[in-house]
């Protein structure tokens, strides 16, 4: 279980725990083995997010939003518990998930096969890989003022919908809670930069310490990374900004056989070589995008 902080200014993994099935915490020679903390009890994925951002919140940490998928959205307990702690989120449901309406609870799909095509509006919920992530996404009002039901449309299948549980103890609008929505794939690119980087999946241990402990080293390289390329991005360093870049230039420089010169240059050309790849990537989906609008 991991939690991941994202901004503006980047993204880096924050918090992590180890789930252990039923099956594990009711076996205490396994836990004792395995060199499991005494008194260790079973807890659900979702008791384990709520108690990662409880440490957060305590720890000081900046937040506005918590978002998540369907199995986090789903769970009652959770959502009541962001809910009573004034918590702002953007969680995934599942389509049979029951939306309290002044006239009856409903359906999530339900309510997004009602809609007219007016309800709407296009928007972009972050970069992806190959540009822009562009749906069709609909706000939907519930029962309760801080509650709403977004509906994310695709824009080349109508028939694949997704749909997110809003809480917003302060007025936000479309375009914001589209935003918080996106940033759930945060996650995963930390897992990708952390393995990538970091080598968080690297690990030989069989022992409930040792993980903890190579995990957490990895993660803390990742904050560094995440750290540094936050502080070059004004673009007046002349280094590259992104963390594979940033650790390529470390490996470089601690290695006496090259001088910082060349390690610049080096860096120069695959960042030149990677901006004129994502060019073409977004060219090319700008493309396929002016004709899909043409046959929406």
């Amino acid at each position: 279980m991991f939690l991941a902080y994202a901004s503006g200014q980047g993204r880096a993994l924050a918090g992590r725990e180890l789930y252990l099935p039923r099956s594990w915490t009711g076996d205490t020679l396994r836990l004792a083995a395995a060199g499991v903390p005494a008194g260790t009890g079973f807890a659900t994925k979702p008791e384990l997010l709520q108690q990662m951002i409880k440490w957060a919140a305590a720890a000081g940490m900046p937040f506005g939003w918590v978002a998540a998928d369907e199995a986090y959205g789903d769970n009652g307990p959770l959502r009541d518990y962001l809910e009573e702690e004034g918590i702002a989120y953007v969680l995934a449901v599942s389509r049979d998930h029951l939306l309290a309406m002044p006239v009856g609870r409903h359906r999530a799909d339900e309510l997004a096969a009602r809609l007219p095509r007016r309800a709407w509006q296009r928007l972009s919920c972050g970069d992806g890989a190959k540009g822009e992530r562009r749906y069709d996404w609909a706000l939907v009002a519930a029962g309760r003022p801080e509650i709403s039901l977004l509906i994310r449309k695709s824009i080349s299948r109508s028939s694949q919908l997704a749909f997110y549980l809003c809480h917003t103890p302060r007025p936000a609008p479309l375009s914001r809670l589209v935003k918080v929505a996106g940033a759930r794939w945060a996650v995963e690119e930390c897992f990708q930069a952390a393995k990538n980087e970091a080598g968080m999946d690297h690990y030989q241990v069989r022992r409930h310490e040792p993980w903890y402990r190579y995990v957490t080293l990895a993660m803390l390289a990742l904050a560094f990374l995440a750290a540094t390329r936050a502080a070059l991005a004004d673009g007046t360093s002349g280094l590259p900004s992104s963390a594979n870049e940033i650790r390529r230039m470390l490996t470089v420089l601690c290695a006496p056989a090259r001088d910082q010169q060349h390690a610049r240059r080096w860096s120069r050309w695959r960042h030149h070589h990677q901006e004129r790849a994502r060019q073409s990537h977004c060219q090319r989906q700008q493309l396929q995008d002016h004709e899909v609008r043409l046959e929406y």
